[in-house]
């Protein structure tokens, strides 16, 4: 038999308005009698509805988090999900994650979900949705929405991001000032805006240079290992091979490194390798994977500062990508 509340204040001896005092952290209820409440919450196995209280208060201490499915795998989203779970924590906040799936309308209607929990506010990190679209979101209600990793123009203070693009020039400069010239890519998504971000800053700085660009040293991925892994074996077929391939991130590459790996290939001795996120396992690797370390935990810190409201202390935390130098680069300055 399910046990109420009532139940719960028959057993403490007080009213049930008292047993609701006491869930809802009230001071006004006697230190004894919350004891008395504390214990016949015990006795009796009752488990309050906290969800229907914060509704009925109109607020509630959780803060949504949007993300399509397609988007769990991978160490770059686990470690972006750990900062969010630690810092709401710190704030004394919930972190509730919802699907957005697979189109913009099951990303929407994962944002009204969340909206109709009554959340602090919630943060997004978009696949399908586009600009026009969230700023239609953020201004049709007062509850704080967070963008993560999408600049929505006429709602800058509503996005955290970092731009990839300085970044990436950083990581090509680097591997063109070690002697590099055959310089190969492996892109991810054709529609992600990193994606673009990154492969215009590959034609930029093989343009400073003066560097002709090979489409043969352009091979398109889609973020994973497996694509990475593809996309290489392809790079080996193409004559001159390249000397470096900078991978659009740390997954791609650890599939490219194990298909150098199989070909009998060393690294860097005989092909240089990079790639960005700065994953954890790039450290591990052998050589360690040089890579863009992407300020993830910093990003997550701002977004949920802003939802709490603390403005000035999130204007404080900089978002900018920078360089993680490790062995698999190697000089062939001659």
């Amino acid at each position: 038999m399910k046990v109420t509340m009532l139940d719960v204040a028959n057993k403490a001896g007080v009213s049930k308005a008292t047993v609701s005092r006491v869930l809802n952290k009230k001071d006004i209820v006697r230190p004894d009698l919350v004891k008395r409440v504390f214990d016949a919450i015990q006795e009796t196995g009752y488990r309050p509805n906290i969800l229907a209280q914060n509704l009925a208060n109109r607020k509630t201490n959780f803060i949504g988090f949007v993300m399509s499915n397609v988007l769990f795998d991978g160490p770059y989203f686990s470690t972006l999900m750990s900062h969010s779970a630690s810092y709401c924590e710190e704030n004394n906040h919930q972190l509730v994650v919802i699907d957005g799936k697979h189109s913009k309308a099951e990303e929407r209607h994962a944002i009204n979900l969340l909206l109709d929990m009554k959340c602090a506010g919630i943060i997004v990190y978009p696949k399908f949705l586009n600009e026009q679209d969230l700023g239609e979101i953020i201004s049709g209600t007062d509850t704080p929405i967070i963008v993560l990793n999408k600049s929505v123009s006429d709602y800058s203070s509503h996005s955290v991001t970092t731009d990839h693009y300085p970044s990436a020039c950083l990581m090509m400069e680097h591997i063109v000032q070690q002697g590099h010239r055959d310089i190969a890519i492996i892109r991810g998504n054709v529609n992600s805006t990193t994606d673009k971000q990154r492969y215009q800053a590959y034609r930029d700085i093989l343009y400073k240079y003066n560097i002709q660009i090979n489409s043969d040293y352009e091979r398109q991925g889609n973020w994973r290992p497996e694509e990475g892994y593809k996309a290489a074996e392809k790079l080996m077929e193409v004559t001159p091979r390249p000397t470096a391939v900078i991978a659009c991130n740390d997954d791609m590459a650890v599939g490219a490194i194990k298909a150098f790996h199989n070909a009998g290939l060393k690294l860097p001795d005989d092909i240089s390798i990079a790639g960005f996120d700065n994953s954890k396992m790039g450290e591990y690797l052998s050589p360690g994977l040089t890579t863009v370390r992407v300020p993830l935990e910093n990003m997550t810190q701002k977004a949920i500062l802003k939802i709490i409201g603390e403005h000035g202390k999130a204007d404080l935390i900089p978002t900018f990508g920078s360089l993680v130098l490790r062995e698999s680069i190697a000089s062939i300055k001659t």
